[in-house]
């Protein structure tokens, strides 16, 4: 396997996560920055990384680096996709990926011009058990999907001053676990949602503390979305069909899927399908990452960045909620 250099920006909790997927398929970790010098201090002799910057713009013109990771709060991410990208870099930037479908845009078509790959860390993608649920759903086991569910509720301690509750750091439940839902419910859909329909609750400090979210495709598939910050549920998605549904719990690193099937509507026969750790699903993300660069992405899952982003975007855009920096996304 080509040996590649990583570089991260960022030494947040899931950059320390990152780090240890990093070092366990890779050995080591290039470079790493952060403004924070006493953080990035403590953070490459934890990890054992051999290069530091307290500029990220000298991690990004540092020829060796082959593939820049970007653990930011969010309003940072566009800028530093978009100068990686000029530096001749990969990407694997966390979710969101951005903040609104046209800074994405941008990113897709520098990428394209450039050649690059560009990665968005949804860890869904990356488990194993979705390629056999697809597998599934392709033999017409569970027969037309017609709906999919999908919750995700965190509860979130209160604290005004947290970047989950910061409206300058595009805060809020949308852009923070929104993501991985609107990726499984879009995943299960066979095109883009046309119709769009949404109501929230804000939080004091104005950002979305909780929503709800029905999406229609032209297929007249509909997807159900329930996502809150100040309250817990399970991590849960549904696919139902004509003739059954699969349940995945804890979808993001999901390593099983159960599957009903009601055919008659009224015997019901039950079976569990397994794959995956879903402790290794950081390292899957690396390890996809890297063969990206050399393969191309998988099913159009850049693809499927955009639409989830284009999705979020929309549902904003109803809200009328912007944040400080945001004066392009409407």
């Amino acid at each position: 396997m080509t040996k590649y250099n990583w570089g991260m920006i960022g030494t947040g909790w899931i950059a320390h996560e990152m780090a240890d997927a990093l070092n366990s398929v890779n050995g080591e970790i290039y470079a790493v920055a952060d403004v924070n010098e006493k953080a990035l201090k403590a953070f490459s002799e934890e990890k054992n990384i051999q290069h530091a910057f307290s500029n990220p713009e000298d991690l990004l013109k540092d020829p060796n680096v082959d593939i820049i990771y970007i653990a930011t709060p969010h309003n940072f991410h566009y800028e530093y996709i978009m100068k990686a990208l000029q530096a001749g870099k990969n990407v694997f930037a966390e979710k969101a990926i951005t903040v609104n479908s046209q800074q994405l845009n941008k990113v897709k078509q520098l990428a394209e011009e450039k050649g690059l790959i560009v990665t968005e860390g949804l860890t869904l993608f990356h488990m194993p058990i979705y390629k056999k649920v697809k597998e599934l759903i392709a033999s017409g086991k569970i027969g037309d999907v017609n709906l999919v569910q999908v919750n995700f509720g965190s509860l979130k301690d209160y604290d005004v001053k947290n970047r989950f509750f910061n409206k300058d750091l595009a805060g809020g439940a949308l852009l923070d676990i929104g993501g991985y839902a609107t990726a499984f419910a879009r995943s299960f859909l066979k095109s883009q949602p046309v119709n769009v329909l949404t109501t929230v609750k804000y939080f004091e400090t104005g950002v979305d503390e909780q929503s709800g979210i029905i999406l229609k495709n032209l297929e007249d598939q509909i997807a159900v979305m329930a996502l809150s910050m100040r309250a817990k549920q399970p991590k849960r998605g549904v696919i139902s069909g004509t003739k059954g549904y699969i349940e995945i719990s804890n979808y993001p690193r999901a390593t099983e899927a159960a599957l009903t099937i009601t055919e008659d509507a009224h015997t019901e026969t039950h079976e569990v399908i397994t794959a995956g750790d879903a402790s290794l699903g950081l390292q899957y993300e690396v390890q996809d990452m890297q063969r990206y660069i050399e393969q191309g992405h998988d099913d159009g899952e850049f693809a499927l960045s955009v639409d989830i982003m284009d999705i979020l975007t929309k549902v904003r855009n109803q809200w009328g909620m912007k944040y400080p920096f945001d004066r392009t996304a409407f």
